[in-house]
C-alpha cells in the first residue's frame, strides 16, 4: 500500500469545488437556517446538482462514478464551513443510499439511486430505537410477513434518525425483527418503507443542542404494510448488514469531524491575527500560538487517519479496526479544538454569529453518533484479540 496521502489531481479539485461552494454559498447563509432550525432545501439542492449525492455511486445508477476517498473529502470540506449540511450529505450517502447500492436488488437500486444521488429525494437509516441504540441486536421493531396479501406488516418506532421528515425524504429503511433463529435470538432483516406509507408516522423534529439546520426525528409504524419485495438483502442479515453500513459510516463521519476541527483552526488564526489586546494581534502571544499549533496537530493526525481508512476501504482491505480508530480519534479531537478555539474567541466564541459557536455546539455529537467512543473502544480492542 502507498504511503502517500497526498491527493491526486482528480480528487485535488474535487475539494477545490467543494471548499469554493462551502465559502460562497453555505458561510454566508447557514447562520441564519442554524438560529431558525430550518433545513436549508436550496443549499442541499445545489449540493444535489454539484453531484455530492452521487459521488460514490456508478455513473449507471446516475453517480458520479467516484469512491468513498471522494465523499470523505466533500464532507470534510464542508464541515470546515457547517456540520448541518455535512451531516445532510453523510446520512444521505452513507446511511441513505449505500444500503440500496450494497444490497439492493437491480430493480430496487434502479428504482431509487438515481433520484438520490441527484439530491432529488433523500434517505434515511432506520436503526436507533428508544430502547435500543449501541445494542442494535436488541431491535423491539417486528416486520410479519402476510402471505395472503404478500406484504410485510411493519410496527415499532426508530428514533434520532436524520433526514427522515424532510419535504423531499423519499424512504427510510428500517431494521426490523422477521423471525427468531433456533436459539430463540432474533432474525433481523431491513425493509424498506416509502414516505408517506400509510401507518407510517413522522414526529416533528427534535430541539437539539446542535445541527440545527439538519433533520432530525422519532418515527413510528402501526401496521405500515409494503411489499414483500421491498425488503434489502437477505431476509435475517439485516443486522450484519448494518454493521458493513456503520463501518463505512465510521469513515464519513472522521472526514466530517476532522472538516469541523479544521474549521477550528481556520476561525481561530484569522481571529488571533485581528483581535487586538494590550495593542498588539492575540496571536502575537506565546500561548495563543501554542493551542493553534497543538489544533493544527490534531486536526493533520484525524485526516491522515481517516484517508488512512478509506484507502483500505479501496483497496479491498480489511478496514474495521482504522475505521474505529478514525472516527474514535477524529471525534475526540473534534471537541477539543471546538473547546480550544471558544476559548480562543473569548465572549465572541460565546455568541452564535460566530461559526464556532456553532463548532462547539456541533462537536459533541460526533462522539456519540454512529457508535460512541466507548464503542469504538470496544471494537478495537476486539481486533487487537483482547475483551
Amino acid at each position: 500500500m502507498s504511503l502517500d496521502h497526498r491527493l491526486s489531481p482528480e480528487h485535488e479539485e474535487l475539494r477545490r469545488t467543494v471548499e469554493e461552494f462551502a465559502h460562497d454559498v453555505v458561510a454566508p447563509k447557514i447562520g441564519d437556517f442554524y438560529e431558525a432550525h430550518e433545513f436549508p432545501y436550496e443549499i442541499v439542492r445545489q449540493m444535489g446538482a454539484m453531484g455530492l449525492f452521487g459521488l460514490p455511486f456508478p455513473e449507471e445508477y446516475g453517480g458520479m462514478g467516484g469512491d468513498y476517498l471522494a465523499l470523505g473529502i466533500a464532507l470534510e470540506e464542508l464541515a470546515r464551513v457547517d456540520s448541518s449540511v455535512a451531516i445532510t450529505l453523510e446520512a444521505g450517502v452513507s446511511l441513505g443510499a449505500m444500503p440500496l447500492y450494497r444490497f439492493g436488488t437491480e430493480e430496487q437500486k434502479r428504482e431509487w439511486l438515481p433520484r438520490m444521488c441527484s439530491g432529488e429525494i433523500l434517505g434515511a437509516f432506520g436503526l436507533t430505537e428508544p430502547e435500543c441504540g449501541s445494542d442494535a441486536s436488541g431491535t423491539r421493531t417486528t416486520a410479519v410477513r402476510d402471505e395472503q396479501t404478500g406484504e410485510w406488516v411493519i410496527n415499532g418506532s426508530k428514533c434520532f434518525i436524520t433526514n427522515s421528515g424532510t419535504d423531499i425524504t423519499g424512504l427510510v429503511t428500517v431494521t426490523a425483527v422477521t423471525g427468531r433463529k433456533d436459539d430463540g435470538a432474533p432474525l433481523i432483516s431491513t425493509i424498506i418503507v416509502p414516505s408517506g406509507t400509510p401507518g407510517f408516522t413522522v414526529a416533528a423534529p427534535y430541539s437539539k443542542v446542535g445541527w440545527n439546520a439538519s433533520d432530525t426525528r422519532e418515527l413510528s409504524f402501526s401496521d405500515v404494510r409494503v411489499p414483500l419485495a421491498n425488503l434489502l438483502g437477505e431476509e435475517g442479515r439485516g443486522y450484519a448488514q448494518f454493521l458493513r453500513i456503520l463501518d463505512e459510516g465510521r469513515i464519513a463521519i472522521s472526514a466530517l469531524a476532522t472538516g469541523l476541527a479544521q474549521g477550528c483552526v481556520d476561525e481561530s488564526v484569522a481571529y488571533a491575527n485581528t483581535r487586538m489586546a494590550f495593542g498588539k494581534p492575540i496571536g502575537a502571544n506565546q500561548a495563543i500560538q501554542f493551542k493553534l499549533a497543538d489544533m493544527e496537530m490534531r486536526a493533520h493526525t484525524a485526516r491522515v487517519t481517516w484517508r488512512d481508512a478509506a484507502s483500505r476501504l479501496l483497496a479491498g482491505e480489511p478496514f474495521k479496526k482504522q475505521a474505529a480508530l478514525g472516527k474514535l480519534y477524529s471525534s475526540e479531537i473534534a471537541v477539543t479544538n471546538a473547546r480550544e478555539a471558544t476559548q480562543i474567541h473569548g465572549g465572541y466564541g460565546f455568541m452564535n454569529e460566530y461559526p464556532v459557536a456553532r463548532m462547539w455546539r456541533d462537536s459533541k455529537i460526533l462522539e456519540i453518533g454512529e457508535g460512541t467512543s466507548e464503542v469504538q473502544r470496544m471494537l478495537i480492542a476486539r481486533e487487537l484479540g483482547v475483551g
